[in-house]
């Protein structure tokens, strides 16, 4: 199979162009420029139609864009444009890219061995993984490493990389449940995705405003759909998954429930829902039924409800092939449940009940239902553990999705982590990536311009989890501080989320890069270095080439600073101190 010849040149300059992620081990042996052309031989100690494919598609790329890094790293007291000295040929060359993987049936799961080692010199590429997966993610960081000027493609010198990352859990959360994303958008969320190595996509696929997923076994539950072109069919769904298994990228469902719980059930059988007919919001919070219209939850004490439940999970069990499947469980409204005579009948007959005997009554009778299909793992949000109305217990094996407010003290992470749970971090604070942008709930007189109203004189508005979470927020999270060394070994790692209230497919790709790409290299290799100094401002330069580079690809990604910044490195920024992020520690 032809794919690429790899010749050897001299002398390019200084090494400039780093991968992001930033790989735990990078050393660049030589600054001897190796020419890419387009035809050298793969070979593969195994066959894998996988990485075949993987590795085409990255010369393709490399052949179409022609990228040159803008943003070059230099010292603060230089301000000259790169200098790329005398290029010329060498006398050596290379003529193949050889991968060996040790085990290429190890499946694409939670805790896949995704190690790898690139090495780069006169005489080879050589790739050497444990997995499949490992293999595709060194491609991803060969791919950064190829640049073009004057003509030619080159790597930079020869290098040598170890790399793993610091997760098994790393990725976005995309809801399609408020506004609907086309396929194809979803498709480009996950072209950019392995870019950086997130590897999850947690798909939040229902919620009470749409149902867009056309079932067999329900077929009104579809009648749920704003439109009849803006539904998933079961090819669709198959077409999505597959698309990311061959980039690496695992897709997690998500069919929230009891709360969230609205369209599609209000249009086969109403007697499974309860408060569906009450208004939302209310001058008085405490007598709200939702924290967003259209109000709705599953009735937890109507056995019909359990039907439903179990003819929904077994069939979408059936559609999605990763052995962990999201159930919801967040922000449960308890008021929601006066509404339900049954609810309240239930209170009448014993009356120590409580909320979160309701909450306990919900996880005891959906669990067996959930446990019915083999060598699955459930995640859920935190909030079944951590709110007032939550349960008492839950399975140990569960995977609690944490999202509250820490930094008002609400650390679910130690609590749930010290009981012994797995945990993915996706704290509002740091990694909610659709906040910033105000409220979306219309005749709101939390923007009127008083003296009086603290919302807005605040800046907060309708925002409820301001601010705007930039790249150096997201990246400068440390989200296992304060936790022992047992504790932090129940990270499992961390998703930003994109709520999509204000989000459709005009502008889903720049409400997410290139910021992602910040918690892409946290999860990957971290934000510190060896000696635990935080390394954002050494990010800068690669974030903006990363951004640089999704443009030459076609993608609209949103600029993070004037282009003076990126062809200038450091000259924007605030302190001429390089250090003083550490300082500030």
């Amino acid at each position: 199979m032809k794919l690429a010849l790899l010749t050897v040149l001299a002398t390019v300059g200084a090494v400039t162009v780093n991968p992001l992620p930033q790989p735990q081990s990078i050393e660049w042996l030589n600054e001897n420029a190796i020419v890419f052309n387009p035809c050298a031989n793969l070979q593969l100690n195994i066959d894998n139609e996988l990485v075949e494919k993987n590795l085409n598609r990255v010369l393709n790329s490399v052949l179409e864009t022609k990228y040159y890094p803008q943003a070059i790293e230099k010292p603060i007291s230089s301000y000259q444009p790169f200098p790329t000295g005398t290029v010329k040929r060498g006398n050596g060359a290379i003529d193949s890219i050889t991968i060996t993987i040790e085990n290429s049936s190890i499946p694409l799961q939670l805790g896949a061995d995704e190690s790898y080692n690139l090495t780069i010199d006169n005489n080879a590429i050589n790739i050497d993984s444990v997995s499949t997966w490992g293999s595709i993610q060194a491609l991803k960081t060969l791919q950064q490493l190829v640049v073009y000027e004057k003509g030619q493609f080159f790597i930079e010198g020869s290098v040598r990389i170890e790399d793993h990352p610091n997760y098994p859990h790393r990725g976005v959360m995309l809801d399609s449940a408020r506004n609907f994303l086309s396929v194809k958008k979803i498709k480009e969320q996950i072209d950019i995705m392995s870019l950086v190595k997130l590897n999850v996509l947690h798909w939040h696929i229902t919620d009470t405003q749409l149902w867009p997923l056309q079932l067999e076994s329900i077929p009104g539950m579809i009648e749920g759909a704003y439109l009849e072109r803006e539904q998933y069919s079961k090819n669709d769904v198959e077409d999505i998954i597959n698309y990311a298994y061959e980039r690496g990228i695992r897709v997690i469902p998500e069919i929230d429930m009891p709360g969230h719980s609205r369209a599609g059930y209000i249009n086969v059988n109403e007697d499974v829902l309860a408060c569906q007919h009450s208004w939302w919001s209310n001058d008085d919070y405490s007598l709200h039924t939702a924290v967003e219209p259209p109000a709705s939850q599953l009735d937890i004490l109507n056995n019909e409800t359990y039907l439903m439940v179990e003819k929904i999970y077994n069939e979408v069990s059936g559609l999605f092939q990763d052995d962990v499947f999201h159930v919801g469980a967040d922000e449960l409204q308890a008021n929601c449940y006066n509404y339900s005579q049954l609810f309240v009948d239930w209170i009448k007959a014993n009356l120590s009940r409580t909320y979160r005997d309701l909450s306990q009554y919900w996880i005891d009778h959906s669990i067996p239902i959930f446990r019915k299909i083999p060598n699955r793992r459930l995640m859920m949000w935190e909030d079944i553990l951590t709110t007032p109305e939550a349960a008492f217990t839950i399975p140990q094996d569960v995977i609690l999705q944490s999202w509250s407010d820490y930094l008002r003290g609400s650390n679910n992470i130690k609590k749930l982590t010290s009981k012994g749970f797995d945990v993915v971090v996706s704290l509002n604070n740091y990694l909610y990536l659709d906040c910033g942008y105000g409220g979306f709930v219309t005749n709101d007189p939390r923007y009127l311009d008083s003296p009086q109203n603290d919302e807005f004189n605040t800046g907060n508005g309708g925002s409820w989890c301001n601010p705007y979470k930039t790249w150096q927020r997201i990246y400068d999270f440390d989200f296992t501080t304060n936790l022992t060394d047992s504790e932090q070994k129940h990270i499992l790692g961390a998703e930003a989320a994109l709520w999509s209230e204000q989000v459709d497919n005009t502008v889903l790709t720049q409400k997410l890069w290139p910021r992602l790409a910040a918690l892409a290299e946290s999860v990957w290799s971290g934000n510190r270095d060896s000696n635990g100094n935080y390394r954002t401002n050494w990010l800068s330069q690669r974030i903006f080439n990363f951004r640089e580079w999704l443009v030459a690809l076609g993608y609209d990604a949103l600029p993070l600073v004037p282009k003076y910044c990126l062809q200038n490195p450091h000259a924007c920024d605030l302190y001429l101190n390089q250090t003083v992020y550490n300082d500030y520690t």
